[in-house]
């Protein structure tokens, strides 16, 4: 079927529409979301069920998708959370079609055949745009729908973090039996950074966006550790004042939306970037490790670095534009980090940071 990518500001780019015999097409599929591109050479799974992709549609530059199945123990969520996947190719043989099978499951349009290079370019030169991918029979008829999804998506609560975290906290142990217990606010967390802290700790309470500061000091954590999440930091409501509350009594270390909240309460601003770092091959200098390494990125906003306060230092940066990809804070004891040293997908160079976390900041609490 024809399927077709149309942008606010009017460019339409046609394809080619997922469409399977068991899940046929209905007007449910057609979705409206910020359109993004990432730069990974895999991890189609892990980015789908990333929340960090809430209302998004992802367009992936590299051109071959699905190449290599599909496998529910590979996803970061409970869910896909993307609005629309785009590419040039996806596989679609006998043998292996899973990836297509679980878009068409989920109700998520596949549109392939597509001019990637030419959209992607759009993206870089004019920033990213809401869109809307429909199947339709003209590019006048796909307008049309796509008008009405993109201005009824406007409508939706800003606080995405909110609509992406979990509501009841959770309880998981830990394998070190006489490790720290970690209390994680849930901006929108993917599985791995829970699989790195149950890996050093002795258990981790995760709680909503939103609890209170009661709630955390009811649990008596050692440290406080603030998850990935989608949208506009400044839009997050409670969990800023909640943070402000924690600094320089517990440990608090942020990751991506987490860095950009943590430092929303340490009183600095944040911006919208032109398109975004979307991949896993960004590189890094880190300060704090003292190495330079490729990372896994996924955040369309910065932190102003003339913002920041005097005793917070800009730690790592990246390497392709100078922006702040961390920061730390001695006499706060605070890490924040703007990439994923959780990886999955992308290099793993960067766990190293949770060790940091662990070993250094949380014993020098205790001191």
């Amino acid at each position: 079927m024809k399927g077709f990518l149309v942008l606010e500001t009017g460019e339409v780019f046609q394809g080619l529409i997922n469409s399977l015999l068991s899940h046929p097409i209905s007007a449910d599929f057609d979705r409206a979301g910020e359109v993004v591109f990432n730069t990974s050479h895999s991890g189609y799974e892990e980015v789908a069920t990333d929340p960090s992709y809430f209302s998004q549609i992802v367009v992936m530059t590299a051109p071959m998708q699905g190449n290599y199945g599909a496998d529910k123990n590979f996803w970061e969520s409970r869910q896909l959370w993307i609005e629309g996947f785009i590419c040039v190719q996806a596989q679609n043989t006998e043998r292996d079609h899973q990836w297509r099978q679980r878009l068409a499951e989920n109700k998520i349009h596949l549109l392939s055949e597509v001019d990637t290079r030419a959209l992607v370019l759009r993206l870089r030169r004019s920033g990213t745009p809401w869109g809307a991918i429909v199947a339709s029979s003209s590019p006048e008829e796909a307008v049309k729908k796509a008008q009405s999804l993109i201005q009824k998506k406007k409508t939706l609560e800003k606080d995405w973090v909110w609509l992406s975290s979990r509501r009841t906290a959770e309880v998981r142990q830990g394998q070190v039996a006489h490790g720290p217990r970690v209390a994680v606010l849930d901006f929108g967390v993917k599985e791995n950074i829970l699989r790195e802290l149950v890996s050093r700790c002795s258990e981790i309470k995760i709680f909503p966006s939103r609890a209170s500061v009661q709630e955390i000091q009811e649990y008596k954590p050692d440290g406080l550790m603030l998850t990935n999440g989608p949208g506009d930091p400044a839009d997050v409501q409670v969990a800023p004042q909640t943070i402000k509350e924690f600094l320089g009594r517990l440990p608090v270390f942020g990751i991506c939306m987490g860095h950009q909240v943590l430092c929303l309460a340490l009183g600095a601003k944040t911006y919208k970037m032109k398109f975004g770092h979307r991949g896993a091959n960004h590189p890094i200098r880190d300060e704090l490790l003292k190495q330079i390494y490729v990372s896994s990125q996924n955040h369309g906003y910065a932190v102003d670095e003339s913002t920041l306060p005097q005793d917070v230092k800009v730690t790592q940066r990246n390497l392709n534009d100078q922006t702040v990809a961390g920061i730390y804070s001695e006499k706060l004891n605070c890490l924040g980090i703007q990439y994923h040293p959780e990886s999955h997908p992308g290099p793993h160079e960067a766990t190293r940071l949770f060790d940091f976390y662990i070993d250094k900041m949380m014993k020098e609490s205790v001191l």
